[in-house]
């Protein structure tokens, strides 16, 4: 199945790698597509397990869903996961 999620904290390509790569490495998730001018991120999944566990990566990473909380821990998450996912880009 196919879904699309609205998130927090997108901000750049950075931001866009991390959540790609993250959520790729998520049992039962696959195609994971990443808008930064929308804050989305689409991808498809096998189960409602992955489907749960795909949000909660997400959330860990400090990119929640836009209709939850958004607390200043997970902004300072998403800082690092852009920081991170920056670095990694440039490796490439």
């Amino acid at each position: 199945m196919k879904i699309t999620l609205e998130i927090q904290n997108l901000k750049c390509g950075g931001c866009s790698n991390t959540v790609t790569t993250k959520l790729a490495s998520v049992a039962g998730i696959e195609n994971v597509s990443v808008i930064v001018e929308t804050s989305e991120v689409t991808f498809n999944y096998t189960t409602e397990d992955a489907l749960v566990a795909a949000k909660q990566k997400l959330k860990s990473l400090g990119y929640p869903e836009a209709d939850t909380v958004n607390s200043v821990i997970s902004k300072a998450k998403s800082f690092i996961s852009c920081a991170t996912g920056k670095m990694a880009t440039n490796e490439s």
